[in-house]
């Protein structure tokens, strides 16, 4: 067994690797395909492998400081390059593989990746950035032989000289770098530093924050490509937790199977598949008691989906929220004590995004830039700084986006006296109807507790009196079918009438981006092709009374 050692006095991720090798050896990783369980192996093992990995990578002419992409779904080699690439001194580029072909190349070009390792089902993916950049070297992760490709991926393992020696590289060197996912523009590369990432991971290992820890047994149904899978892996790594790697794009059925079949502890993923999974769960008696923590992020979950989830499955529900640009996680809604034997109290608190990590700081301003007051009434978009939060992009400079060292979220929130942020919408989703705020979020909230409404997303369209009103898409659950004027009445006992949507447009489903948010970029599309969606002649909604609104 290599005995390479961690290099003193600096954060480097790459200490997780022997932290793991040395006090964890025979804890287990497990890597499912399809539901069905394909490889087993034990920490021990997986840090010689690593260990030999970046040998190669090494012996391949990869430098300290060369961008090094991944094209993978989440299985143990992808596991491996989380280490491997940072050991030989290089940055881990997770690639979006839900991306097209041109927007990968895209990408891949803006990085300047020197190599990349894909797994062979995504070559097609490659198509465009091979013409493109014949120079680079790409090792397919799962086939022996491939043509074109530098070698096989346990062929590099086997055939590697040990990695003597660690390059030299500081706590302050990149160590990963991801991609927004380009909603507003071109997609834009954030870099993480060593240090932030090792900052990160230990807020993610707090008791009141993810509470990772070696008792668990974490399920990675969190892409692995996506802002480094919210950082769960290094964190399993560091504390020695179990980790389950459920293999491409896992079903809600396969993933309950995993967590039974695998007593699984924690494990996160987006509200849309937890929807799901709920629906699985329930119609199969699958038993979740295994499991202690469900974290949803990427949307804000209903209140009702959290409420059915702890009330039908017996599961403590959390909610976390972050971006790209703060690596990711800012906050984690963990309910405050009181909440404890208080269900409405406690589910009240996981509707919200949470409280702040330790070690970052954050601050509301208006449209002017002036601050406003944490009072639970005042909104303001949210801005954060600290270890791990961004200050520029990498390769670009976007003065508007980081100002005097706050990075701008662009979403709008109000934070209580308690420190939980509740996110109202993002600054470019709010609707300016007739001089007053409309959230969309809150009224995807107030939809959503609709027990026929499986998921909803609001937007804004133009209106010749008003200036914006909202149209409301919606999804039905299985069965159920309700006209607009029903969901309409329904939702004026909850929102202001003059917040009613101005339509409401059943879909079998909403577009959704490449990280599982709902794409309200194709809903504008959509909406401005149909005018007749806000035309005041419209009969069966224009009688909708907009009460309240002046003119």
């Amino acid at each position: 067994m290599n005995q390479l050692s961690p290099i003193g006095g600096q954060l480097l991720i790459t200490d997780f690797l022997f932290r793991a090798r040395d006090m964890f050896g025979r804890k287990e990783i497990i890597e499912y395909t399809e539901g069905v369980e394909t490889h087993r192996y034990d920490y021990a093992t997986y840090a010689d492998r690593v260990i030999r990995l970046a040998g190669a990578l090494v012996e391949l002419g990869v430098r300290p400081g060369d961008r090094v992409a991944t094209l993978a779904w989440n299985h143990h080699r992808h596991l491996e390059l989380y280490m491997a690439i940072p050991l030989a001194g290089a940055v881990l580029h997770t690639v979006n593989l839900r991306l097209e072909p041109d927007e990968i190349a895209y990408i891949v070009d803006h990085a300047d990746d020197t190599m990349i390792f894909a797994d062979a089902s995504l070559l097609p993916l490659l198509d465009v950035t091979r013409s493109r950049r014949p120079q680079m070297k790409v090792v397919v992760t799962d086939e022996p032989e491939y043509a074109d490709a530098v070698a096989g991926y346990e062929q590099l393992i086997a055939e590697s000289t040990l990695l003597a020696e660690i390059p030299p590289r500081t706590e302050n060197d990149l160590a990963a770098l991801c991609y927004t996912s380009g909603t507003t523009g071109a997609p834009k590369g954030v870099g993480y530093t060593h240090r932030a990432l090792y900052l990160h991971t230990f807020a993610a290992c707090l008791a009141d924050g993810h509470a990772i820890s070696e008792r668990d047994r974490v399920c990675h149904v969190v892409p692995m490509f996506h802002a480094n899978a919210w950082g769960i892996p290094f964190a399993a790594l560091m504390s020695g937790a179990e980790q389950v790697l459920p293999g491409p794009h896992p079903t809600p059925p396969q993933i309950a199977t995993i967590v039974a079949a695998e007593s699984v502890t924690y494990t996160g993923m987006v509200p849309t598949v937890a929807v799901d999974l709920l629906d699985h769960a329930v119609a199969s008696g699958t038993d979740f008691s295994s499991l202690r923590a469900l974290v949803l992020g990427g949307s804000t979950p209903s209140v009702r989906l959290i409420a059915d989830l702890e009330d039908k499955l017996g599961v403590r529900v959390f909610q976390g929220w972050g971006m790209t640009e703060i690596s990711p996680m800012a906050t984690f809604s963990r309910p405050p004590a009181a909440a404890d034997d208080d269900p409405a109290l406690r589910h009240d608190h996981v509707r919200k995004q949470g409280r702040l990590l330790p070690g970052l700081h954050w601050k509301l301003v208006d449209a002017e830039g002036s601050e406003v007051p944490q009072d639970g009434k005042s909104q303001g978009e949210v801005l954060m700084r600290g270890p791990w939060v961004a200050t520029t992009y990498y390769n670009e400079s976007h003065p508007d986006k980081f100002v005097d060292g706050w990075l701008r979220t662009g979403d709008i929130g109000i934070i209580d006296e308690q420190g939980y942020l509740e996110i109202v919408d993002r600054a470019k989703d709010l609707i300016k109807s007739g001089g007053e705020w409309i959230s969309s979020v809150a009224l995807e909230q107030a939809l959503l507790q609709n027990s026929a409404v499986a998921d909803a997303a609001v937007i804004a369209v133009k209106h010749p009196r008003w200036q914006e009103r909202p149209v409301a898409f919606v999804v039905f659950h299985q069965g159920e079918r309700l006209s607009s004027q029903a969901v309409l009445d329904e939702l004026a006992e909850r929102v202001p009438k003059w917040w009613l949507p101005e339509q409401i447009v059943a879909t079998d489903v909403l577009p959704r981006t490449s990280v599982g948010k709902v794409d309200k970029k194709t809903l504008r599309t959509s909406a401005s092709e149909q005018a007749d969606l806000w035309d005041p002649t419209n009969a069966t909604i224009a009688a909708v009374p907009h009460g309240g609104v002046s003119s």
